[in-house]
């Protein structure tokens, strides 16, 4: 039985891509090992979807002043040291990292042991973390054409982001019951990210009298950003958060709404939804979500408008033009070479597994 050891985390972007890729190891009889964080809070998620999960010490390196910074990289050796008996213990095939500061021990275990490691990068440039962990790899996936040039010559593949298989499932009939809302009416999906965002959830509230004179809006603003003045307003729903049920939400929306982090907009693009990418503005990350959504916009996917330039009459005008040339876009996303990222990445896996 060929034995896989995944890992990733810190965020969902570090995991789901990962719980993307299980069912079909699984279906090719992978026995499939996790690890991640001790405490992170990918280790409920890996635990549900029934894979064993090992937690591991773990520190991020800041490029900041932090007094954490004086106790991390003991966190980091630990968590080193930790990988490499693990990794001893069950002698994988190959490694598969989706990134996050956690998976950086695991990688350069990995190197250790000489096994194999594909790492994939979700944004346009690499993040410290893969950019630690590049010289250990072997492949290196990516999501954006132009990352090929920022990454090791002959070991970079275009993938795209695996996506969970359920998302494509999904059944407009069953989100508009789910929702209460009508079919007669154009809908608008709004997400700001699993935390959900501010900026958006003000934005899109602030633009409500208006908005809903045209669509209706299911809203998902984050845990403990319900607006309880809303709730009940006729045309307009909000969750904190939506498991499950998404899938049927996706198929029920005519446009999205949303950050541009990697995964989320990779999702956008194997539903082929048309929609408005607000990315998180330069002063607060790395700038990578811009990267992504400009990316994004040239090859015909979205439309983007950023945290500057962010008003109402932007943003009303920026929804009605996605909707009213919805059709570009879909047509824009359904010519993307992108269209199975799973089966591309369990394809590469395969090849060192062997």
């Amino acid at each position: 039985m060929k034995k896989i050891v995944l890992t990733g985390g810190g965020t969902a972007g570090h995991v789901t891509p990962n719980l993307a890729l299980i069912p079909t190891l699984q279906e090719r009889g992978y026995e499939i090992h996790y690890i991640g964080s001790s405490n992170g809070m990918e280790r409920k998620l890996i635990e549900d979807a029934g894979i064993p999960y090992d937690g591991i010490s773990s520190g991020k390196l800041r490029r900041y002043f932090d007094l954490k910074n004086f106790t991390d990289p003991f966190r980091v050796l630990k968590g080193c040291a930790q990988a490499r008996k693990l990794l001893k213990k069950y002698q994988p095939d190959v490694v598969f990292s989706k990134g996050g500061f956690v998976a950086v021990p695991v990688v350069l275990a990995a190197r250790h042991y000489r096994i194999p490691t594909i790492i994939h990068e979700s944004d346009m440039t690499p993040g410290l973390a893969n950019r630690i962990c590049l010289p250990s790899a072997a492949k290196v996936c990516c999501n954006f054409p132009e990352t090929l040039s920022s990454l090791p010559e002959g070991r970079a593949v275009l993938t795209g982001s695996p996506i969970r298989r359920e998302l494509l499932t999904g059944d407009r009939l069953t989100g508009l019951q789910y929702t209460g809302l009508s079919a007669s009416r154009p809908i608008l999906l709004v997400i700001g990210g699993s935390l959900g965002s501010v900026t958006v959830n003000n934005a899109v509230r602030a633009l409500l009298p208006r908005l809903l004179k045209e669509c209706q809006v299911i809203h998902i603003c984050g845990k403990g950003n319900l607006d309880e003045s809303l709730i009940g307003r006729p045309g307009y729903v909000q969750y904190e958060y939506v498991d499950a049920p998404l899938r049927h939400l996706f198929a029920a929306a005519d446009i999205v709404l949303s950050r541009a982090g990697a995964n989320a907009i990779c999702e956008l693009l194997a539903l082929r939804k048309p929609n408005v990418l607000i990315p998180l503005s330069a002063h607060a990350s790395r700038g990578d979500q811009i990267l992504n959504a400009r990316s994004f916009e040239k090859q015909g996917f979205s439309t983007v408008l950023e945290e500057e330039e962010l008003t109402e009459e932007a943003l009303l005008s920026a929804i009605r033009n996605t909707y009213e040339n919805r059709r570009k876009f879909i047509d824009a996303m359904s010519q993307s070479a992108l269209t199975d990222a799973v089966g591309t990445i369990i394809d590469l896996i395969t090849s060192y597994a062997e």
